[in-house]
């Protein structure tokens, strides 16, 4: 199940820190990666996983990331950079409204593997049945 997770943030006057170890995420990180300079009016994403799981964090600015389970969609704002979206298992993905200079940080529970990847919608509602 998707969801917002809010990470420790140690607040200093010298500028916060936040942090992703141990069990802050519900999966051991294999793989990071992160979307900048994103055009306007540009989408991301446009697919589902297998088996890997993804926690997204807006590091800076914001845009909104849509999931859809297969029979249900929503819609999440990031905005915070101490604050990430759980992507579990099997669930489309599609990222939009990229504000100018956003930087979409993403941490995966696997490494990049093509056969992991279901790239149309009408293919991940028949690999759901």
């Amino acid at each position: 199940m998707s969801k917002i997770i809010t990470l420790p943030k140690i607040e200093d006057p010298r500028g916060n820190l936040s942090v992703i170890q141990g069990n802050t995420i519900p999966f051991k990180i294999n793989r990071v990666y992160f979307l900048y300079d994103v055009p306007s009016g540009a989408e991301r994403g446009g697919h589902a996983h297998k088996n890997q799981q993804e926690f997204i964090i807006a590091v800076s600015g914001s845009f909104e990331v849509v999931l859809h389970n297969g029979t249900e969609e929503k819609v999440y704002h990031l905005f915070k950079p101490n604050e990430g979206l759980y992507v579990p298992v099997n669930t489309w993905r599609e990222l939009r409204n990229f504000s100018s200079g956003s930087v979409c940080l993403v941490v995966s529970s696997d490494e990049f593997d093509e056969s992991d990847y279901i790239r149309d919608f009408n293919d991940f509602t028949n690999y759901l049945k």
